[in-house]
C-alpha cells in the first residue's frame, strides 16, 4: 500500500514547482490588491516641511513662557497662514501668526499654541490673541520635515500586497506608478456528470455545481484573474478539449475526477502527466498536482465542496500567492481553545470548518456534521478551519488548537 504523503510533503512539491510571474508597471490608481515586485522609495521627505499639527497660533515660546489662565499673555497677530500657503511671514517679540493645521510653520516660530489654549480663539485673522496656556516645550505641535520618512527611504517592500494603507503610503511618498507582478490567469473546472447549473432544479442523481462558484471566488481573492470557468461531464475527452481551450492560462484547478473510482476523468486524461497522491488530511485525502510541458500548473482537488475549500486554502492559495512573489502566502493562525468536544479521523490531520469567538478565545465545529466534505450549504457557517494534528483522536473542551482564520 502506497504510504500517504504528509501535508507538508505535498505542499513542498507544489511550491517547488512555482515560478514567479513577470513584473509590469501600473498606475497607482490601478494597483489595488496587486503584489509589489520592487520596493517603493520615497520621492521626497514626508512631511516636506515643518508644519502645524493644530489650528492655532505660531509663536516664539519665550514670549508666552509661564502663561496660564491667571497670568495670560497678549500677543499681536500680524499674519495668517491657511493650509496650502507658501508664505513665510516674519514676526517679532510680542507677535504671533494665526496658523491652520498643515500650514508651514514660519521660520521665526518655535511652537504652536492651539486655539483651545487662547481666549478669543480663531475668530479674527488679525488683531489680538490672549494665550492662557504656554506650550510645554519648544517644538510643541510642530510636525518636523522628514518626521515620517526621508527621500529615498523604503516605504513599501517587495512582496507586499497593495491594500488601502499601502496605496496611501505610496501616494504620500510621491509615487505615481508601481512595479507589480502580473496576475495569474486561472481556469476553474468542475467535473461530474451529476452536476447541474445553480438555479436548475436537480433531478434524481443530480446536484448543483457549487464548486465552480466556490473556486472562482477563492481564486479572485488571491488577486488572480479567473479567465475560464467550466463544468464538464465525466469524459476524458472533455478534459483534453478543456486543456486546449485554456492554453493561455497559468494554472488550471480541477475539482472532482481525481480519486480511484470508475469515472474519474481528470485521472483518466492526465495520469502520467501529473501525479495523483493520497495526503494525510481530512477532508482532502485525494490530491493531484503537476506541471504540463508548457509550464501550466494543474491542481486536481476532490469533488466535495468542503474538501475543495480546504484543499484550496492549504495548497492552491499559497501557490497563487507565491507566483506573485507575495511575502506572506498563508492565512493568519490564532491559538484558541475548544469550547466543545469532537472526534477526529485516526492518523490524518483534520481541517474542521469552525465557528470562533475571538473575544472568548474559543473555537467549535461550525455544524453538527463536523468536517463532512459534502456539507456545501453548511460551509457558509464556517469562519475558520480548526487544525487538529494527526496524532489527536479526540478534541476535548479546553484543548488548545491552531485555527486558520478565513474572511
Amino acid at each position: 500500500m502506497t504510504p500517504l504523503l504528509t501535508v507538508e510533503e505535498h505542499r513542498a512539491r507544489v511550491l517547488d514547482a512555482v515560478r514567479l510571474l513577470p513584473a509590469e508597471t501600473v498606475r497607482l490608481a490601478d494597483a489595488a490588491g496587486r503584489t509589489l515586485a520592487a520596493p517603493v522609495h520615497a520621492a521626497h521627505d514626508l512631511p516636506g516641511f515643518d508644519n502645524s499639527s493644530m489650528d492655532g497660533f505660531a509663536v516664539r515660546r519665550a514670549d508666552v513662557e509661564g502663561a496660564d489662565a491667571e497670568n495670560p499673555v497678549t500677543l499681536h497677530v500680524v499674519a495668517d497662514l491657511p493650509a496650502g500657503s507658501s508664505d513665510d511671514p516674519s514676526f517679532g517679540a510680542g507677535e504671533a501668526v494665526r496658523i491652520m493645521t498643515g500650514a508651514p510653520v514660519p521660520t521665526d516660530a518655535d511652537a504652536i499654541v492651539p486655539f483651545e489654549d487662547t481666549a478669543g480663539g480663531l475668530a479674527d485673522s488679525l488683531g489680538i490673541v490672549e494665550v492662557r496656556r504656554a506650550p510645554a516645550a519648544s517644538g510643541a505641535f510642530i510636525r518636523r520635515r522628514g518626521g515620517d520618512t526621508r527621500a529615498g527611504d523604503v516605504v513599501l517592500s517587495a512582496g507586499e500586497q497593495l491594500g488601502p494603507f499601502a496605496l496611501a503610503a505610496a501616494a504620500a511618498a510621491g509615487v505615481a506608478a508601481l512595479e507589480v507582478r502580473r496576475r495569474p490567469r486561472v481556469a476553474v473546472v468542475s467535473t461530474g456528470s451529476e452536476l447541474v447549473a445553480p438555479g436548475v432544479v436537480p433531478g434524481r442523481g443530480q446536484t448543483p455545481d457549487s464548486n465552480s462558484t466556490l473556486l472562482a471566488s477563492l481564486v479572485s481573492g488571491t488577486d488572480a484573474d479567473v479567465t475560464v470557468i467550466s463544468s464538464l461531464r465525466d469524459d476524458a475527452n472533455a478534459i483534453h478539449a478543456l486543456l486546449d481551450h485554456a492554453a493561455d492560462v497559468d494554472v488550471i484547478v480541477f475539482s472532482g475526477g481525481v480519486s480511484a473510482g470508475a469515472y474519474e476523468p481528470v485521472r483518466q486524461a492526465l495520469e502520467g502527466r501529473i501525479s495523483f497522491e493520497k495526503v494525510s488530511m481530512q477532508p482532502g485525502k485525494p490530491q493531484a498536482f503537476g506541471v504540463l510541458d508548457d509550464g501550466r500548473l494543474v491542481f486536481g482537488l476532490p469533488g466535495n465542496p468542503v474538501s475543495v475549500a480546504v484543499s484550496f486554502e492549504v495548497f492552491v492559495r499559497p501557490a497563487l500567492l507565491a507566483m506573485q512573489g507575495r511575502a506572506a502566502i498563508d492565512r493568519r493562525l490564532a491559538r484558541l481553545t475548544a469550547s466543545e468536544s469532537w472526534t477526529t479521523p485516526p492518523g490524518r490531520r483534520q481541517y474542521l470548518p469552525a465557528a470562533i469567538d475571538l473575544a472568548a478565545g474559543t473555537v467549535r465545529p461550525a455544524t453538527a456534521g463536523g468536517s463532512g466534505s459534502h456539507l456545501a450549504a453548511s460551509l457558509a457557517r464556517a469562519e475558520a478551519f480548526a487544525i487538529v494534528p494527526a496524532e489527536v483522536s479526540t478534541v476535548s473542551v479546553g484543548d488548545p488548537l491552531d485555527v486558520m482564520l478565513i474572511p
